[in-house]
């Protein structure tokens, strides 16, 4: 049995004109796909009845399940409600579940219920109600034309409490029993979409259909989901799984398991299982890495200390780099990145290290250290490795990814993984 054809209806004014950007859609299917449900045609229209009376009779037509989205609020134009009823051939009338929500919402709030208010309960006749318990706008259902139709709020937080506390367990009920979906998560750094799939392409050539790939590129973590919607495909899946694991090698940072960790996240994690402390000493990224783990509760077992000495004067004052390497080498080169990662642990008494000094331009280039160099420095006293890089981004993004192959190298050390990728063969995060 097929899998049901899904529609999506979004009305607003606002939609149309740019002002809200649509991030309700996206919610929505990235829910919905986690049912095996996949979204076939979305529209989104303003809020004029007719055009919407003219989508709702044509997508319940054409769908076995339409949610709308948006236009059931107070305001004269939150016209949802008369456009389903009108599209249905039905009365509009007051919803006794409906103004119990009301009431009940305006005392908690001390509020007065007043006809703007009431205009939420005037509903569709025979419509069933959708619990909000977010806001003042119930959703509702209907069924029509063979096609189930829920009609849910445009806030996104009520949107997706609704979603997830009621719609989806109604949906669920109505999946053909055949349709078994399961998605796992794996998150990936150092490698980009095409270059990934090139290699998928060309080590695992026979993928099979059953089990579908998505990948979606983020800062700084690749994500990978492979999802099935049959039990052929839960069958295949675990072998499949570990012949991909196998071509990511070490660009695997983990299998996620419920909400994704970010890469600092995993490096904490790592740290505080083995009561590692780790310090930092940036200058191009001003403190980046530091804030990136400090951002993380707890952090604070494995780190101490960082430092960010942007000037020569300060990476001598705080980190004792000799003011005659500066002069010789420039702040940007291996050597005052060893010193800083050096001094670093000297005065913090980490056990571990990440230092950083690059130029993030647009300026400050020359011939022999253009922008967008970087040197690396990382690891224990007695013991500290380094790499360079050219790094073609803007400034922002420049520090972004140097923050992160920091962690990332710093992972790997942890991990006594001695490869270092090719962090630039090519971007590992969407341009902004």
């Amino acid at each position: 049995m097929s899998a049901p054809n899904v529609q999506l209806l979004l009305t607003g004014n606002e939609l149309m004109t740019g002002d809200i950007v649509d991030s309700n859609s996206a919610m929505m299917a990235q829910i919905l796909k986690e049912l095996g449900l996949k979204v076939n045609r979305k529209v989104t229209v303003a809020d004029d009845l007719a055009l919407l009376v003219s989508e709702i009779t044509y997508m319940a037509s054409t769908s076995d399940l339409l949610i709308i989205n948006g236009g059931l609020g107070p305001t004269v134009d939150d016209l949802t409600a008369q456009a389903l009823a009108l599209a249905l051939g039905v009365e509009l009338s007051q919803h006794p579940q409906a103004l119990s929500h009301l009431t009940h919402w305006c005392l908690q709030r001390g509020t007065e219920l007043n006809a703007p208010n009431l205009k939420q309960a005037i509903l569709p006749k025979g419509c069933q109600i959708i619990a909000n318990s977010r806001g003042s706008a119930v959703g509702f259902y209907v069924r029509y034309k063979d096609c189930d139709i829920y009609c849910t709020p445009g806030v996104p937080h009520e949107l997706k409490a609704m979603l997830i506390e009621q719609i989806v367990p109604l949906i669920a009920k109505k999946i053909p029993s055949d349709l078994i979906t399961e998605v796992t998560r794996l998150q990936v750094f150092g490698l980009g979409e095409s270059s990934l799939q090139k290699a998928i392409d060309e080590q695992l050539p026979n993928w099979p259909t059953e089990i579908e790939l998505g990948f979606r590129a983020g800062m700084p973590l690749l994500e990978i989901k492979l999802t099935t919607n049959t039990k052929q495909g839960l069958a295949l899946k675990s072998l499949w799984q570990k012949k991909l694991v196998k071509v990511l090698g070490d660009h695997l940072i983990a299998e996620v398991q419920g909400k994704p960790k970010s890469l600092a996240e995993h490096l904490l994690n790592q740290l505080q299982q083995h009561n590692i402390k780790v310090t930092t000493a940036e200058s191009c990224t001003g403190g980046l890495i530091a804030s990136t783990l400090t951002e993380i509760s707890g952090s604070s077992s494995s780190f101490e200390a960082g430092f960010v000495t942007y000037s020569n004067e300060m990476k001598t004052a705080m980190l004792d780099v000799p003011a005659s390497v500066l002069a010789q080498e420039g702040a940007v080169s291996e050597a005052v990145v060893i010193a800083m990662a050096q001094g670093a642990l000297l005065k913090s008494k980490a056990d571990i290290a990440i230092a950083v000094s690059g130029i993030a331009g647009p300026n400050g280039g020359s011939k022999d250290k253009p922008v967008g160099t970087v040197w690396f420095a990382w690891g224990r006293l007695g013991d500290i490795k380094t790499q360079c890089l050219q790094l073609p981004y803007k400034r922002r993004q420049f520090q972004q990814f140097v923050a992160a192959i920091g962690l990332d190298l710093l992972r790997r050390y942890q991990q006594n993984l001695t490869t270092i990728p090719n962090y630039i063969a090519e971007r590992a995060f969407p341009p902004q």
